[in-house]
């Protein structure tokens, strides 16, 4: 724990100044004050300096067993000057705006970010505002452990004794912050504790921290905020910083510049990570590397929001992984948001009706996700929402008459922050990933709905996540029974049914080791990446290639030694010349996947070709003529005809693209998977990447 010294602290050249004035109506000079006085009064420094750093300068939350000092892992914070809600005509100019941007949380760029430490050097007076585990708190008791360090080049700027009170520990019938800031003094023994106090604000020595206005009881805000008006009106040359909800605050203090917290950057997230684990480079490493993957993509956006950060780095360093089911990773970040965080924080969450409890609040939201989502719909009018929130609870609470669904709907935003409101009037889910697993959650409680969803929307790549989110939340065997004969039906597709039965031919009975679905999907893998220059059509085209990629991705998750990193380079364009293919081919010939391929022969025909074009010529230059010819070669080489894709519309190309997506889906899902029996899953394995039956 960092310790002070008290002939250096600024708490104690403060505490000097401040007695000096008391002293300067008595005509007395504090040269003539008793060395037991003077002595008391540095004590009292240096006592006042470390109770903050022990009390405030640590970090304990959501079970840690053991505290952390806060400015370990700290990460500036970052404000947006407004407070951070979209401008946009309508609902559905938002909508097409978020579907066009196709990211998961397009809003956190769409406004310019300030550090928060510039702002809190230049403006006295701060109302801090943002999401719950936005960092609000964190970000008061960082300013003041940087009071304490005194003028520095790249900290605060002002030399200020910090005062960290917690609003929601006052009396509302008989709060008085003067009082409380006087009881602070006396505790820590420094003489004279009241007339001090008095000395310290008329001369502007405080930075006064109120941290959670939002935490105050709803029938003694306004009065509270008067009184905290009245106070700084009396006391304006002290510096304050204030922090409330972003959804509670609708009162405009005097004098007061209102910020909003920004999400964390991937930059930020990184720092995190990195301060996190910062006697484990290799974790730290590990976990950023997991997390910007395409399989956690959905989880990283939790990351963002630094309580939910802090969530997912306690999880990596328990396990020294993240969950396989990564419903249990959003199940216990909604469990957080919906009872932890105020639990944790002391905070009182008032009822609006009996029986409103944590179970029914999920419900609700679960019902608003899944409907939402369906309808492809991420944001909501409110007075809509409201009315979808009155017809469910009319269900779910009967006996609660009227449901004022404007209050629930309040009461969901401040207490959890799990709705929020992007603009005026116009609210989404705080993260699209909880909404998918809520609404993955609605979905699975009707097995009847499963079916549905499956048979309407499981090539939908939108519901990749949801799908994946099912596996992890019940026993998996008819979820995955139930997507493998789904996908049988795609198999009436003359030109893939001949590549399946091609490929489990051509790989049958081969001597190598490996899992027969990722010989099966190597070998079309390199059918479709070097045949799609055959192909009839640029949307044909497109398809192939998008195609061949689910396929490397299903043949990663199955066998990760036949994922061959530079053969991927190649038929996707980025290096080579005929002389690296040649020596891909070779690696894949030494892997034995196939049974017959004469590779010897293919191998002297590409060498003939490279002869004519130069083996210095990029593949990527090559003419059409001479792509055509080079797949044609190696079509015929492994058995193929070379009219395979000729002339193929985008229709078919794009349901043969949708077989190869369904198929990496059900390994995903697999792997995401509670409980499956093996010997389901070893019936749904044998059919894949190959003809029913």
């Amino acid at each position: 724990m960092l310790r002070v010294d008290p002939g250096e602290t600024i708490v104690r050249n403060l505490a000097v100044q401040i007695f000096v004035s008391l002293l300067e109506g008595s005509g007395k000079a504090f040269t003539q004050v008793s060395d037991a006085v003077k002595q008391k009064l540095y004590l009292a420094s240096r006592e006042y300096s470390q109770n903050y750093i022990e009390r405030h300068g640590i970090l304990k939350v959501l079970g840690m067993r053991e505290p952390i000092p806060l400015e370990a892992v700290y990460i500036a914070v970052q404000f947006l000057d407004i407070k951070a809600k979209l401008n946009y005509e309508s609902v559905e100019t938002l909508e097409e705006v978020y579907h066009h941007a196709q990211q998961r949380g397009f809003y956190r760029d769409s406004y310019p970010r300030v550090a928060g430490i510039d702002v809190a050097n230049q403006k006295q007076f701060l109302m801090v505002l943002g999401a719950p585990g936005a960092g609000k708190t964190t970000f008061l008791k960082k300013m003041g452990l940087e009071a304490l360090k005194g003028k520095t080049e790249t900290g605060f700027q002002h030399d200020c004794i910090p005062v960290f009170i917690e609003l929601k520990s006052l009396r509302p019938d008989n709060f008085s912050l003067e009082e409380t800031i006087s009881d602070g003094f006396r505790f820590q023994g420094f003489p004279d504790p009241q007339r001090f106090t008095q000395s310290a604000l008329e001369k502007g020595k405080l930075l006064i921290l109120l941290d959670g206005l939002d935490e105050v009881p709803a029938i003694y805000q306004s009065e509270v905020i008067a009184r905290i008006q009245d106070f700084v009106d009396l006391y304006g040359k002290n510096r304050f910083i204030i922090s409330c909800r972003l959804a509670v605050y609708r009162y405009n203090l005097r004098r007061f510049t209102d910020v909003t917290v920004a999400d964390f950057s991937d930059h930020q997230i990184q720092n995190f990570i990195t301060n996190w684990f910062a006697q484990d480079h290799n974790k730290a490493e590990e976990c950023w590397q997991k997390l910007v993957s395409h399989h956690y993509a959905a989880a990283k956006e939790l990351t963002h929001t630094p309580l939910l950060l802090t969530l997912i780095c306690l999880l990596y360093q328990r396990a020294g992984q993240f969950p396989a089911n990564r419903a249990t990773l959003y199940e216990k970040a909604l469990r957080v948001l919906l009872e932890e965080w105020a639990g944790e924080k002391g905070i009182y969450q008032e009822a609006i009706y009996r029986g409103l409890d944590t179970k029914r609040k999920e419900i609700l939201l679960s019902d608003i996700a899944y409907h939402a989502f369906r309808e492809n719909h991420f944001f909501f009018q409110r007075r809509e929402l409201a009315s979808d929130i009155e017809l469910i609870l009319r269900e779910m609470l009967p006996e609660a008459s009227p449901i004022d669904g404007l209050m629930v709907l309040k009461s969901i935003e401040v207490q959890h922050g799990l709705l929020v409101e992007r603009a005026e009037g116009v609210y989404s889910f705080s993260h699209l990933s909880l909404q998918e697993f809520l609404a993955a959650q609605y979905i699975a409680d009707d097995p009847r709905l499963v079916e549905q969803t499956i048979g309407e929307s499981l090539c939908d790549r939108r519901w990749q996540e949801i799908f994946i989110l099912l596996a992890g939340l019940k026993q998996s065997d008819s979820l995955l029974t139930a997507i493998a004969y789904q996908i049988q039906r795609y198999t009436d597709l003359p030109n893939l049914q001949r590549l399946l039965g091609w490929a489990e031919q051509a790989t049958l009975g081969s001597k190598s080791p490996y899992h027969p679905v990722a010989k099966r999907a190597v070998a079309l893998f390199l059918v479709l990446s070097f045949g799609r220059a055959l192909s009839g059509n640029h949307l044909a085209l497109q398809s192939l290639t998008t195609g061949s990629n689910y396929v490397w991705d299903l043949t990663y998750e199955v066998d990760p030694s036949l994922a061959i990193d530079y053969l991927l380079d190649i038929v996707l364009g980025h290096s080579t010349n005929l002389g690296s293919l040649i020596g891909a081919l070779v690696e894949i010939s030494h892997k034995k996947i196939f049974r017959d391929i004469r590779f010897n022969l293919l191998f002297a025909k590409l060498k003939a070709l490279q002869i004519k074009y130069d083996q210095q010529v990029e593949t990527s230059d090559l003419d059409g003529n001479t792509l055509q010819t080079l797949s044609q070669t190696f079509l015929s080489s492994l058995g193929l005809p070379s009219d395979i894709f000729q002339n193929l519309s985008s229709h078919p190309a794009s349901q043969m693209n949708d077989y190869f997506y369904a198929n990496m889906l059900l390994i995903r899902c697999r792997k995401a998977a509670v409980r499956v029996s093996p010997q389901v899953w070893q019936t749904i394995e044998a059919g894949m990447l190959k003809l029913p039956d």
